[in-house]
């Protein structure tokens, strides 16, 4: 079976090694820090009447729900399975298979490059500059590129793009390539989203998620907002049926008013958490925070991750080791939990720390 296989695979396939989730490389643990999930869970109601028939291809109360968040018109969004299926359409439609790149700006989410990968494109690295902005003259020199993706705010780094940066972007590639900010953790920086600029802009794509802010990663439900064109253009592609009913209807119940109102509270909790948790770690010696804390997560780098990642993993403390990414060795990231786990993260630090002196 393994020599049909190794027969039949595409061959762009045999060299890529399949994304690292945090779910693959860890499971059980009792406290889940590793994944920027919301350490939140709320309550949903379903209504089974509708299961024995197919969903909607773009369910009307989700897509008109967020349009009105976003403050775009319905035309200019489409629905997919979560934010990925958004990067691989987009792949998928505006890149031709063994002939076009994409452009990535590392240390970024790895899924830009596997979804191109699997797609047989080709990508393009221009590295973020030392203080993670955004590498423009990098960027604009490199013109053989069909969309170009910046994660903003950046995973893993935290940071934020100069609007400045991708406005020359958008400007230089205006004829030339798509420009995709990848707004996943946007409610943790709202003043610095995109989606107000779509009018403004042919080649602008912005990507969104309720996995985040929202507390529904295991919903799996995303966003591509983008001027009608381009929205149509990724109509083509997508599945018939991409969104199961059951997700349709707690999308749209958390894109109500009253929703919406507490995912604001919750994300000023978050954040009151991640400044008093960055605030503790940079208290101690040896922790140095790296990039900036504009989502729901914290960089910092320390001389013996590997030894802490692996004391932490014994305790059931799941956190996400980024050393292997441009420029962050020795670098640990860890999502904002409830009070408790944050405390609790703090207290198995220290331990560590203090076997560790004492050694």
């Amino acid at each position: 079976m393994s020599a049909l296989i190794d027969n039949l695979i595409n061959d762009n396939l045999v060299p890529l090694k399949p994304y690292e989730s945090a779910r693959r490389l860890f499971s059980g643990g009792q406290d889940w820090l590793n994944a920027n999930e919301s350490p939140y869970a709320n309550e949903y109601s379903v209504d089974s009447s509708n299961f024995n028939r197919y969903p909607s291809c773009q369910p009307e109360a989700v897509v008109s729900g967020y349009a009105n968040y976003a403050g775009l018109d319905k035309s200019q969004l489409i629905v997919t399975r979560g934010a990925d299926e958004g990067i691989e359409l987009l792949i998928r439609t505006f890149c031709t298979p063994g002939k076009d790149s994409i452009l990535i700006c590392p240390p970024t989410y790895g899924m830009y490059a596997i979804s191109a990968e699997t797609c047989d494109v080709g990508f393009k690295k221009v590295p973020l500059n030392d203080d993670f902005s955004l590498n423009v003259n990098a960027v604009c020199a490199e013109d053989d590129v069909n969309v170009i993706f910046i994660c903003a705010p950046n995973n893993p780094t935290g940071t934020p793009v100069a609007r400045e940066d991708i406005k020359t972007v958008l400007n230089h590639f205006a004829d030339k390539a798509l420009v995709v900010v990848d707004e996943a953790y946007i409610e943790f920086d709202a003043d610095n989203t995109w989606a107000n600029e779509i009018n403004n802009y042919p080649n602008l794509v912005v990507l969104r998620t309720l996995s985040k802010a929202f507390a529904l990663a295991g919903l799996r439900c995303g966003f591509t907002l983008a001027q009608a064109p381009v929205i149509q253009a990724l109509l083509k592609v997508i599945a018939p049926y991409p969104i199961p009913e059951p997700v349709a209807q707690i999308a749209a119940q958390a894109l109500s008013a009253e929703s919406l109102t507490l995912l604001e509270l919750q994300v000023a909790t978050i954040n009151r958490e991640k400044e008093a948790l960055a605030e503790a770690l940079a208290s101690i010696e040896g922790f140095e925070l790296v990039g900036d804390r504009r989502a729901n997560f914290i960089l910092f780098r320390y001389a013996k991750a590997q030894a802490l990642m692996q004391y932490l993993v014994s305790q059931g403390m799941l956190i996400r080791d980024q050393s292997k990414q441009l420029n962050l060795q020795n670098c640990l990231r860890v999502s904002i939990g409830t009070e408790e786990q944050n405390q609790r993260l703090m207290q198995l630090i220290n331990e560590f720390k203090n076997n560790e002196d004492a050694a």
